[in-house]
């Protein structure tokens, strides 16, 4: 059935302008010109065949045909505004959204998921990867997954690890022409580095004794851990493990650990959120859950 009713810019310039009886406001309010605004309402009284202003020298009033017919207006885009949330915003509703550093997300977090949906079996997630970086945005992501100090402006920070570096190599480097036995032996050998620690590799080799006798810049440099241990994995250079990124790798021996220093950081992972609650139902879930797996894998998180 045909439905004969106004353009919606006329109605959103009458339902602004009704709201502060100012034009000017609701110029400003609809990043419109005072005279578009104005032009718009005299279009819909035109339209309507009745005036809905009485236009005084410097205020507005409406009539009473106007006091009518905003709350009918009114009522209109609250309805459309709750189906269009109905229909496209629904994320919150449907599906917990969490977004984590690559290298984390495959190393720590895969591993652990499929507990998670046994757990809770009813519950779906999604998984969005990041490197480094970017802003926190709360209306596309539940749940932010990040490393560092935990010091983010405006953000909450859970800490999820505790940390220490150690060099990693392919096993291969432990033996033939320039084999790895002690900590001097990194001179032979291509640096791996990740952009984004703070702390690496120069903190390393203070503790070892070696800051003055190794260029600690030298090497390679990298922007996610994933591509420093697969280079280290096929020969290509000692990277720098931590306990929350090389599991897997230990576990399947494509890395070892040649030396039994490993020297304590600050840097961690940490869960981000809002300051805000989250309005996800199954946010709660999601987060007891990791922190339980945290503390499985790290001790206690709230560590002096």
């Amino acid at each position: 059935m045909s439905r004969k009713l106004p353009p919606l810019n006329w109605l959103r310039a009458f339902e602004a302008s009704a709201r502060s009886l100012s034009f000017t406001q609701a110029a400003s309010e609809l990043n419109l010109t005072q005279a578009a605004i104005s032009k718009q309402v005299k279009l819909l009284e035109h339209y309507l065949s009745e005036q809905l202003f009485i236009r005084n020298p410097r205020s507005l009033e409406l009539t009473k045909t106007g006091e009518a017919y905003l709350p009918k207006v009114r009522d209109c885009f609250d309805r459309l505004a709750a189906g269009t949330n109905e229909v496209f915003g629904r994320r919150r509703s449907e599906m917990l959204t969490i977004r984590c550093m690559v290298g984390f997300s495959i190393n720590w977090l895969a591993p652990r998921l499929p507990r998670f949906m046994a757990r809770h079996p009813g519950v779906t997630i999604r998984i969005i990867s990041s490197v480094w970086g970017d802003e926190f945005d709360s209306e596309r992501f539940d749940f932010d997954i990040r490393y560092g100090m935990g010091k983010w402006p405006g953000l909450n920070a859970q800490r999820l690890t505790w940390e220490t570096i150690t060099p990693v190599c392919s096993p291969a480097l432990l033996r033939g022409d320039n084999a790895i036995g002690k900590p001097e032996d990194l001179a032979h050998h291509a640096l791996l580095h990740v952009l984004g620690y703070e702390e690496g590799w120069g903190l390393w080799l203070r503790a070892a004794g070696l800051s003055a006798d190794i260029d600690r810049g030298r090497g390679l440099h990298f922007d996610t851990s994933l591509i420093a241990f697969e280079v280290a994995a096929k020969g290509g250079g000692i990277a720098l493990g931590r306990p929350s990124m090389t599991g897997e790798d230990f576990a399947s021996g494509r890395l070892v650990a040649p030396f039994d220093l490993a020297v304590p950081i600050d840097e961690a992972f940490h869960l981000i959120t809002p300051p805000e609650d989250i309005a996800h139902p199954d946010a709660d879930l999601f987060r007891d859950w990791l922190i339980e797996e945290a503390e499985l894998a790290f001790g206690p998180l709230d560590r002096p």
